[in-house]
């Protein structure tokens, strides 16, 4: 027990002085491995078989699907569209950004692609449209984590290859909280439009048609990958496979917005994030097989249980717990690290684990824009030109119903389970 206690001083020393999240763990690992004496080949076993998984393959093929997307323009068609769907609405922008995120949702799986893509179309737009700076970072920064909550979802795949759970129901259990999400920042944006009087656009049925005419085939996107699941088309992995190719081929042969050039670079962008998750993952397997071995895992499933053993206030336990390492830490790094632990809980007291994957998911994907270091608030403040601390106050209010859905989805797991179950046998 002493010796962890050194490893994670180790692994904190090197998250406070900048270290990578990927190598603060692959080194923790590597160094406990060395300090507790086991094989060396351990070290690369364990790191590889954490990431050989079919399943995994997903994740880049997500990931690349979204930079294509990007890079295509089909993001500008998708928020044109929402636009005219929902600009008449007071905070007209508002409801845009949030209706473009959950529409993006389905092709990416990504937060930061969504932030970071359709977010700087989203703040630019708003901006110039006489909306405060911080308003509109926020409202972006809180509706991208739509977007690993509504089908497809990246840490969903890591969630259901570490618990052997069916990717295709965890995905539809995260259409109606990814629906619910959207609804409720809707609220807010609404209610602090008409407080601020933010204005709207005039409500056009031939600019609807013609966006919607224009934009598709980027926005039956969703549909064939939900489709295909329920069908039993495809599988998840086959699924990323479609996703990729049919943005490409409407990048390319339809809307002819891409070329060789930013071809090339959404290959290496998604190469350099999809070897940096993958090698997160990989290290954390390392340092969750050391958490297993030296019973460090055991203890802290006693003591959680040692709270109580009603499955309501361990979920409330797990949600506060998450909710704080989602704050300093990368969803696939929590995913990898703490599912080992608290899989064995959720299975001995006889929980739904679909229900579970979510709430777990949706607890990592708040703590994504909750200060001081959720990666979408770093992401929307670098591409909106935003200084954090200004980012850091105007983002609090748009936690409020993410925190309710959150609790909603925990206490209430019809929400979630309904449809997968009347889907999918």
């Amino acid at each position: 027990m002493t010796e962890f206690i050194f490893i994670f001083i180790f692994f904190l020393i090197l998250l406070v002085i900048g270290a990578p999240i990927s190598i603060s763990i692959g080194a923790s690992a590597v160094l406990g491995c060395l300090w507790l004496g086991y094989p060396l080949v351990i070290i690369g076993q364990r790191m590889v078989s954490g990431i050989d998984s079919f399943l995994l393959i997903a994740i880049p093929l997500f990931i690349l699907a979204g930079n294509l997307m990007n890079a295509g323009k089909i993001t500008e068609k998708i928020f044109n569209f929402a636009r005219e769907l929902v600009g008449w609405i007071p905070g007209g922008l508002g409801h845009a950004n949030v209706v473009a995120s959950v529409i993006f949702a389905g092709m990416s799986g990504s937060a930061a692609a969504d932030a970071g893509g359709l977010g700087t179309i989203e703040m630019e737009a708003m901006t110039k449209n006489g909306y405060d700076k911080e308003f509109s970072g926020a409202i972006t920064a809180a509706s991208s984590v739509i977007g690993p909550i509504f089908p497809p979802s990246i840490p969903l795949i890591i969630y259901g290859s570490i618990a052997s759970v069916s990717v295709a129901q965890l995905f539809l259990g995260g259409v109606v909280p990814g629906l619910l999400m959207a609804a409720a920042l809707m609220v807010l944006v609404f209610i602090m439009a008409i407080k601020r009087g933010y204005p709207r656009t005039p409500f056009s049925i031939r600019m609807l048609a013609k966006e919607f005419f224009a934009s598709i085939l980027s926005l039956i996107t969703p549909l064939i990958i939900l489709s295909g699941f329920v069908l039993g088309w495809f599988t998840p992995t086959e699924a990323s496979s479609v996703a990729v190719a049919y943005a490409l081929i409407i990048s390319v042969v339809v809307y002819r917005t891409m070329n060789w050039n930013s071809f090339k670079e959404c290959l290496l962008e998604s190469a350099l994030t999809s070897a940096n998750v993958l090698f997160i993952i990989g290290s954390s397997s390392l340092f969750s097989y050391l958490l297993i071995r030296e019973g460090i895992s055991a203890r802290i499933a006693a003591f959680l249980l040692g709270i109580s053993s009603n499955p309501l206030v361990i979920l409330l336990a797990v949600n506060i717990l998450l909710l704080i390492l989602g704050m300093f830490m990368e969803p696939g790094a929590i995913l990898t690290l703490i599912l080992p632990i608290l899989i064995p809980i959720a299975r001995g007291l006889n929980m739904d684990m679909v229900h579970f994957g979510l709430v777990i998911v949706l607890n990592l994907m708040i703590g994504q824009v909750t200060p001081p270091f959720g990666v979408c608030l770093f992401v929307v403040g670098d591409v909106g030109k935003i200084e954090m601390h200004r980012l850091y106050r105007s983002i609090l209010p748009f936690l409020i119903p993410l925190i309710i859905t959150l609790f909603l989805c925990t206490y209430i797991p019809q929400i979630v389970t309904w449809l997968p179950y009347a889907l999918i046998k």
